[in-house]
């Protein structure tokens, strides 16, 4: 029997500090803030000297630390003494003073307090192992550890990988604006490093078999009440992951369909007018009969505007850290109301929603159930603040992520995330190429409608002998331009392309050609509506599978630092089993997000490939009814009876002196949030805003290359 994973032996005192993602810099300024509010930096250095109770805990730093002065950040390297002044400020920081009485900001992750070491009576830590440096600072005279701890030397510790500030967005394909690695924020860090004081054990019956905790209360309500805040707090039922032995996420609820449609524009005397969507979710019920047909799935409806997307986004940031979301569709400033802007917004909620209801954990989170079935406001306004008000997931996320004991080899680990990052930056690399070429295969559709149009109007103008304005005038000798089109010989009284009257023949034939003509104005107008509608709808697919090393940035950030604390843990020496067993969670976590991965890339092209290829077949095997209408015309008996009345002149005839070749721009797809900036509406309209201010010099183009 499997335990699944391995339960701590020591567990740690420290209690959980939720992570939040932030900038060090606009967070550091806001936190300080809060302190200047309550207290100034003087009052609390009197404070200190006059406290005699021993209120400000003894830490030490686990990391280096260079703090930006201007957010009044404090610099520290690992192993520095500190004194907590006080532990929580805002978005995760702490006011802490080191060995020289200097105060300043500090992440909560990067420091523990020193009474939370404890050290074991059989370790043994050889001189070469002592860490030891010249400190440019004075020592402090504080206490480092408790009075009745033996002097044991405490190992400092580095960091994960570090993620160097980029421009958000606009210059560098939509980076956060993060100094810290997703190893950190997503609180894996924290897990390795210190676990939580209640490590589960799961039997292979539990990992079967998901129960319900139990509730003391008898009453109906109250049960739904308790399961509720559980879940708000991360302790229900949906909160509990499992990894199987091939290292993919286990399933609790089966797959479904969710379709957002029908927007429509509304108008609140608070907020102004917004766009509304209907978000339908489709239940297959499972077939009781194989060889019955399938019945009509179940379907729940409800109405979602975009800031509700937002909600959802975020809760599900929070409560998931360790899974790779898929990237929300940006806010509009700009045309947001313009019929073709929010059916290409419909269309990214709809792709956007769709994908997370496919992953196997985000599909059964409580926020997620809430978003697809509650239909009353005023239930939605009381739930929704639960969720959005509890505190960020962080390493108890790992914390009830259960999966086989001894579920991993250390190499296979290590091949298979070089081999996933090289493998999803091609994929981006491509799929990039090929919206590229698919955008030109639909202006070369826009193209062929137009030479349909071009070639249908010359033949008009062949029976009819009326000029077509625009067409080329190549090899026509001098001796042709010299007739009238009102002479008599071009056109008999019936309307044939003909000089003699009553010419049966020639009056079926210019029938017949007339019809091919029409018939290719129509072929014409199929190729202008394929790459209007059908093809744009496949465009716009693309942007599904776009950007996958960015989307799983994060998952293999914290893959690859993981692997270094794991190596750290097993060093010969001085192995740590609970640490190692943490990062086989951490670890299997990750490798079940690639599995996902490889999962939805297969089903995602494969769908995509079959819907390109149905709606190719669909446009041709139109263009082919018609021109095979138009091929019968010359055969019997249709041929024969196109003599027995005069010609009509042709609706299109009309258009010979200013033909209808120009088109309408072709409507292009949304940028995908990681796309560059020049396919932003936003930055367009930045960059428009900047050259109002600058004009038309060459100084703006500056700016350009930028946006």
């Amino acid at each position: 029997m499997a335990t699944l994973p391995r339960a701590s032996k020591s567990p740690s005192n420290s209690t959980f500090r939720p992570q939040s993602e932030f900038d060090a810099g606009i967070n550091g300024s806001t936190a300080w803030i809060e302190h200047l509010e309550q207290a100034s930096i003087h009052s609390a250095e009197e404070a200190i000297d006059d406290d005699e109770d021993g209120s400000h805990r003894p830490a030490r730093a686990l990391y280096d630390f260079e703090g930006k002065a201007e957010f009044r950040e404090l610099s520290v390297e690992a192993g520095d003494e500190l004194e907590v002044i006080k532990e929580d400020l805002a978005d995760g920081w702490s006011l802490v003073k080191d060995a020289s009485n200097e105060i300043g900001l500090l992440p909560r992750a990067y420091y523990t307090f020193t009474a939370e070491f404890t050290p074991a009576p059989d370790l043994d830590i050889s001189s070469s192992r002592f860490y030891s440096r010249k400190r440019e600072r004075e020592a402090s005279t504080s206490t480092i550890t408790p009075k009745d701890s033996p002097d044991t030397p405490i190992m400092p510790q580095h960091t994960g990988d570090w993620m160097f500030p980029s421009f958000r967005q606009s210059l560098l394909g939509g980076k956060s604006l993060n100094r810290f690695s997703s190893f950190v924020t997503s609180g894996a860090e924290e897990w390795v490093l210190k676990g939580k004081a209640t490590d589960a054990v799961v039997t292979e019956s539990t990992f079967n078999v998901h129960e319900k905790l139990p509730s003391i209360q008898s009453d109906d309500e109250e049960e739904d009440s308790s399961s509720n805040r559980l879940s708000v707090n991360g302790q229900g039922d949906a909160d509990r992951h499992f990894v199987d032995a091939t290292h993919a996420w286990k399933e609790k609820l089966p797959p479904f369909r969710v379709l957002v449609h029908s927007p429509s524009k509304r108008t609140s005397s608070l907020s102004g007018a917004f766009t509304i969507y209907n978000v339908t979710s489709l239940f297959n019920a499972p077939p009781t009969d194989p060889d019955s047909p399938p019945g009509s799935p179940t379907r729940i409806t409800v109405q979602r505007r975009y800031s509700q997307f937002v909600i959802l986004h975020t809760a599900l940031t929070r409560r998931l850290p360790g899974i790779a979301l898929p990237p929300l569709p940006e806010k509009q400033y700009a045309g947001r109301f313009s019929e073709d802007f929010v059916e290409a917004r419909r269309g990214d909620l709809e792709r956007y929603i769709g994908r997370v209801v496919r992953h196997p954990v985000a599909r059964y989170a409580e926020i997620v159930t809430i978003f697809l079935s509650c239909e009353s406001d005023i239930e939605w306004k009381r739930l929704v603040p639960q969720h959005l008000a509890s505190p960020a997931a962080g390493p108890s996320f790992y914390a009830r992520v259960f999966h086989p004991a001894f579920n991993l080899d250390l190499e296979d680990a290590e091949e298979a995330v070089d081999r996933f990052a090289t493998h999803t930056r091609g994929v981006g690399k491509g799929v990039q190429g090929l919206r590229n070429i698919f955008g030109r295969v639909r202006d070369a559709r826009i193209e062929m409608s137009k030479a349909e149009r071009l070639l249908s109007y010359s033949l008009l103008s062949l029976i009819t002998s009326k000029p077509l304005a625009s067409a080329p005038t190549t090899g026509v000798v001098d001796e042709d331009n010299h007739y009238n089109p009102k002479d008599a010989g071009l056109m008999n009284q019936d309307g044939a392309w003909c000089w003699r009257e009553n010419c049966q023949a020639c009056l079926k034939l210019s029938k017949a050609i007339q019809r091919t003509s029409e018939t290719l104005q129509s072929v014409g107008d199929l190729y202008d509506d394929h790459a209007r509608r059908t093809q744009l709808a496949t465009h716009e697919a693309l942007k599904s599978v776009a950007h996958p090393s960015s989307v799983y940035e994060g998952v293999v950030s914290t893959h690859r630092s993981t692997l270094t604390r794991y190596r750290e843990a097993m060093n010969d020496g001085h192995s740590d089993e609970d640490m190692a067993a943490r990062c086989e969670t951490v670890l299997n976590t990750t490798m079940a997000e690639m599995e996902t991965y490889h999962t939805q890339k297969h089903e995602d092209f494969s769908t995509m490939a079959k819907e390109h290829l149905d709606g190719e077949i669909a446009f041709y095997e139109q263009v082919l009814h018609r021109l095979r209408s138009a091929r019968s015309c010359f055969e019997q008996p249709q041929y024969d009876a196109l003599g027995t009345t005069a010609r009509q002149p042709s609706i299109y005839e009309r258009e010979l002196e200013n033909p209808r070749l120009g088109a309408h721009p072709l409507l292009q797809p949304c940028p995908h949030v990681y796309d560059s900036a020049p396919m932003r509406p936003v930055s367009v309209a930045i960059q428009e805003g900047v050259g109002m201010i600058l004009g038309p010099s060459t100084r703006g183009s500056v700016f350009g290359k930028f946006w």
